[in-house]
């Protein structure tokens, strides 16, 4: 009897053990069941055209043979390119906008953006409905990598200006020259070759342009660079300011620390306060190579020796040509053997001239006033010349001289009330700069 109780407990046990078991495991399934439900009924909301417009295209989008990249239930985004000689009229035809509609849109644009200045290779996005009439609701052209135009179509026709967020980050690089290589170089080996043109203009152009001849430098010269980059959806735009620089040409070092004591420019100072901005660039064409100095030469055309009163810069149509310093152009116009010819007097004791243009700045004439570093025309093979380049003289009253001979005039110095600041941020810079290259 005893015997049989117990064997009737035991399975009494096991009858309830598994009992339990079901129902845990059956709990277990119900979880499981209502989180896909709950994961099946999550859904994505997608962002309204005015969140296209400001935020950009989801990241998630796609891209296909009609060139849509991102599409939802009431719309659709197609990415396109303007091609050569395209007007934007041309564009909206496709998208069902009206000749009548493209007629008010140039009304509404007016004193916001001028439609005949769309270029080609910019790109464009156009948001389409996906009714039966596949209009487009919104033309947006990226005028540059942060700057873009809307033009709305939905209600009344609206033209505004746009701007992309831009994060801006500060950066430093080092480097040395070397052997065959330049400064161009020497700085996309650091930084890629689609940020050192610009971080380049600036070094060559803005602060560096009349104590250093770049196209004259040597292995070993070396740099340190302290600077902003502009950054648009983790992508690089762009070079912001350059707060410092320092330049080793020839065993010389130079010292440039950006700052502005003049409410309309910045200026770059040397360690001991001195404006490195001269009166005259050192050189009216940039990164050009001089093929022919000033003095006795054999002519490339006569062949016979006779004085040769300027400097030639070899370099290709169509390279700009820039006034090394502010002046009024006395002449422009034909010049015989000079072809197209620019003079501009600076003052009562500098002039120079340019020559051999293939043509000039737009706009400029007889009279016009230009400042330092505008672009007054273009490099040519007018006149008596056997090859496209830039004949460049520097006149000292009157006479001609070697322009890289010359002392010339500094910019005015610093001002004895900005002393204090300018210390201060020189030295900020400085330790910032000594600490990296260590």
């Amino acid at each position: 009897m005893r015997k049989l109780l117990t064997i009737i407990s035991i399975a009494l046990l096991i009858i309830i053990l598994c009992i339990y078991c079901n129902d845990k495991d059956s709990s277990k399934q119900d979880k499981t069941i209502k989180n896909i439900v709950n994961t099946d009924t999550t859904t994505f909301i997608p962002p309204t055209i005015d969140e296209i417009i400001e935020k950009g295209v989801p990241k998630n989008n796609k891209k296909n043979e009609d060139s849509v990249i991102y599409e939802t239930s009431n719309y659709s985004v197609i990415k396109g390119v303007i091609s050569p000689g395209q007007a934007i009229g041309q564009i909206l035809g496709k998208y069902n906008i009206s000749n009548t509609d493209i007629y008010k849109l140039e009304q509404a644009s007016k004193n916001i953006f001028d439609l005949k200045n769309i270029q080609s290779g910019k790109t464009y996005n156009v948001i389409c409905s996906k009714d039966s009439n596949s209009a487009a609701k919104c033309f947006i052209y990226q005028k540059s990598k942060i700057e873009y135009v809307v033009f709305d179509f939905r209600d009344t026709i609206i033209v505004k200006m746009g701007e992309k967020e831009v994060v801006t980050k500060t950066n430093i690089i080092n480097g040395t020259i070397n052997q065959g290589g330049g400064l161009w170089y020497s700085i996309s080996k650091k930084l890629g070759e689609e940020k050192a043109p610009a971080l380049v203009d600036i070094l060559a152009n803005k602060i560096y342009a009349w104590s250093i001849d770049f196209v004259q430098l040597q292995a070993k010269d070396s740099f340190a660079i302290y600077f902003e980059e502009k950054y648009v959806d983790n992508k690089c735009v762009g070079i912001g300011k350059v707060f410092a620089a320092s330049f080793t040409h020839k065993g010389k070092t130079i010292n440039a620390f950006r700052f502005k004591e003049n409410e309309k420019f910045v200026d770059y100072f040397d360690s001991s306060g001195n404006n490195l901005r001269s009166a005259f660039l050192m050189s009216p064409v940039d990164f050009a190579r001089v093929s022919s100095g000033f003095g006795h030469r054999k002519h490339p055309i006569s062949g016979k020796w006779k004085k040769h009163n300027g400097v030639d810069y070899a370099a290709k149509t169509g390279t700009p040509v820039m006034t090394t310093a502010n002046g009024t152009i006395t002449f422009c116009g034909w010049k015989g053997g000079y072809g197209k010819c620019l003079i501009v007097k600076h003052n009562d004791k500098y002039t120079t001239l340019y020559a051999h243009l293939s043509k000039y700045k737009k706009g400029l004439s007889k009279g016009s006033y230009v400042t330092q570093g505008d672009v007054i025309g273009y490099v040519g093979s007018t006149g008596y010349s056997t090859g496209p380049h830039l004949h460049y003289e520097f006149m000292v009253n009157g006479k001609h001289v070697d322009p890289f001979k010359q002392t010339l005039p500094p910019s005015l110095p610093l001002k004895k009330e900005n002393t204090e600041a300018f210390n201060k941020i020189r030295d900020k810079y400085t330790n910032i700069l000594v600490n990296f290259v260590k």
